[in-house]
């Protein structure tokens, strides 16, 4: 994705079965559950830039010595921050006792992070400050050990306001309008409510205080708390949680939006955000990972007792094609596979925009991330053009000579590298034409390659959110080389509608097919139907979530996808550009094709499949009709 947005976080919950000694005597250190730790974090890195932390849940500890051990951070560098700050426990014993680096109990007393039960969070800000108030794991804290939360998760909740109230309607006094703070104090709501209930029961039998902590702590109906607490969420969320006494819990949203996958044995069990990572760090077979079902929660009992009961009534499955198409880690068996189907299913268009000239066509993709894609397309062209060459040569009736044969067998796609990104461009200027200048250097091009006036350029991207990166940087940088034509193709449909599950794309206005739609309006002379759909918007603002309709589809009716297409290529093209310009995008019917698997589009479609996002993408219009530069929820 040459255009920078901001998605999904990434999250990891360890969980150890066997006394923590067996580790160290297995695999020769204590640190067995950090080291995982880190390495799962470090291979999801990709889902979060804008902070990390971990925290970790030490069981049988005694009363007086803290169980609950929490590190966030917000640098630059998060997570190399926090595994600083972990070392730096075991330098210090490392220093002062070294005797007892391998002793397991003298560890778990002096470094908050050795214990049983861990957790690990990527956070990717798409609303908010990147402030470490941001940052996850969040903290309840009680003196009840069965009241303590720890939560951290991948979500975004779209009725905020709705949860909001209903947590002042509860009678609590919440410190911000935030779906991190409801989510935290739902659950945390729900868990009081359960330890009180059980707290009356077991008093009732004339059990005494401290044996009726115990028996809370084993009888805790964790499933019967979630259910409660996310009766009202709309949104698309895994929700990771540690309770104080040792349960621990993962919930994934009804329609399997966000992706959460899971691995056990009979030493440690496992939840990420995504399957490759444990297939690395713990070197198992792909049917070895499970996916936690849509609605379900994968439920961990103090003692180890695991279940995944259905928490939410399953909804028809939107699982985002954005992670198959960007997001998640190429590396996947199934979403490698899935990306070349992109490329491929796009070929067909881009062979005739070329008008079948492989000769004078040079095939290459920007970003790094686009590479399978690419492959895929080169494939596709490969397929066509082997056809072709057996036709030409059965064409020749048998007349065949060795000089003609060559020249057949010579035809080939060419392919090349023609972007390079610089790792990080610094500048010393700051006043803006000029720093344009620089963006505009982010890449840089191979020379030599192409042929100038003569060849057509093919560039694959992901997708194209806003085209900045393209008008600003890509096409000028492209046009240096003096192609005849440069053709972008994105693997992804045009981006339509913003999202409200976990994506930084929730403003109409920056989105380059909306701006495409608008510009056609205005000059077709047809701004009446961007008013008209803005008056459909507000006399919606008022109706509950469940009763709106998107009717922003309205805006984009009177064309197809063509006349848009055509239209981002002439608002991407920068002043002054000597090839001609050409956008092509994927459509939905061949999306689908590639990624059956995860058919959730709404951002290319406009179908939501929760009522909040109706709610959203009408408020994401009035806000832009009446130039309020806010995200819709």
């Amino acid at each position: 994705m040459s255009d920078i947005i901001k998605h999904e976080c990434g999250i990891v919950l360890i969980r150890l079965l066997k006394p923590l000694d067996y580790y160290r005597q297995k695999y020769g250190s204590a640190r067995y559950a950090l080291n995982k730790l880190a390495l799962l974090m470090e291979k999801q890195h990709n889902r979060g830039q804008d902070g990390a932390g971990i925290a970790c849940i030490k069981f049988d500890v005694e009363p007086g010595e803290r169980y609950i051990g929490r590190f966030r951070s917000n640098d630059s560098q998060a997570l190399r921050e926090i595994v600083e700050k972990v070392n730096s426990y075991f330098e210090e014993i490392r220093v002062n006792n070294p005797d007892k680096l391998n002793d397991t109990d003298y560890l778990k007393e002096q470094v908050p992070f050795i214990g049983e039960l861990l957790m690990g969070h990527l956070r990717y800000g798409t609303f908010g400050k990147n402030s470490i108030e941001s940052c996850h794991p969040f903290l309840r804290q009680n003196n009840w050990k069965s009241r303590n939360l720890v939560v951290a998760g991948n979500f975004n909740l779209t009725n905020v306001d709705e949860q909001f109230q209903q947590l002042l309607d509860l009678g609590q006094h919440p410190k911000e309008m935030a779906d991190t703070v409801t989510v935290l104090e739902k659950i945390g709501h729900f868990t009081d409510m359960e330890n009180e209930r059980l707290f009356r029961e077991f008093k009732r039998q004339g059990h005494s205080n401290q044996e009726i902590s115990r028996l809370i702590a084993r009888d805790l109906d964790v499933a019967e708390i979630l259910r409660q607490a996310s009766k009202r969420f709309d949104g698309g969320y895994v929700i990771t949680g540690m309770m104080g006494h040792g349960d621990a819990f993962v919930l994934r949203d009804p329609n399997g939006i966000r992706p959460c996958f899971y691995m056990q044995n009979e030493e440690i069990i496992v939840a990420t955000s995504e399957r490759p990572v444990l297939q690395t760090a713990f070197n198992i077979p792909m049917e070895e990972i499970h996916e936690l079902e849509p609605g379900h929660a994968l439920i961990i009992k103090r003692n180890g007792e695991v279940s995944m009961p259905e928490i939410r009534s399953p909804k028809p499955r939107t699982s985002c094609s954005f992670e198959r198409i960007y997001f998640s880690r190429g590396s996947d068996a199934d979403i490698y596979q899935e990306r070349k189907a992109l490329g491929h299913n796009i070929s067909k268009k881009v062979l005739e925009a070329i008008e079948y000239d492989i000769d004078n066509t040079v095939f290459s993709f920007i970003p790094n991330t686009a590479e399978t894609a690419f492959f895929g397309l080169v494939e596709g062209a490969n397929e066509w053009l082997n056809g072709e060459k057996r036709k030409r040569i059965l064409a020749l009736n048998g007349e065949l000579s060795d000089v003609r044969l060559q020249e057949i067998l010579a035809m080939k796609v060419r392919t090349e590298k023609l972007a390079v990104k610089d790792a990080k461009l610094r500048t010393f200027i700051a006043d803006d034409l000029h720093r344009d200048e620089m963006v505009a250097h982010v890449y840089d091009v191979t020379y030599g390659v192409v042929r100038q006036d003569t060849d057509t350029l093919v560039i694959v991207d992901d997708s194209i959110v806003r085209g900045t990166t393209l008008k600003q940087s890509i096409l000028r940088i492209m046009d240096r080389l003096k192609p005849k034509k440069i053709i972008i193709v994105s693997s992804a449909p045009q981006i339509r509608y913003p999202d409200c599950y976990g994506i930084d794309m929730a403003k109409l206005g920056d989105f380059i097919a909306f701006q495409a739609a608008i510009a056609l309006h205005k000059e077709r002379g047809t701004d009446y139907v961007v008013e008209e759909v803005y008056e459909q918007c507000v006399a919606q603002d008022g109706y509950a979530k469940e009763e709106m309709k998107n009717v922003v589809k309205g805006i984009y009716e009177a064309f197809n996808e063509q006349e848009i297409s055509d239209k981002i290529a002439e608002l991407v093209t920068p002043p002054g550009m000597h090839a001609e310009v050409q956008v092509i995008y994927q459509n939905l019917d061949d999306l689908h094709k590639a990624c059956p698997g995860h058919t959730g589009d709404w951002y290319f479609s406009g179908n939501y499949p929760t009522p909040g996002g109706n709610k959203v993408v009408n408020r994401a219009f009035i806000n832009f009709f009446n130039k309020v530069d806010e995200r819709a929820y």
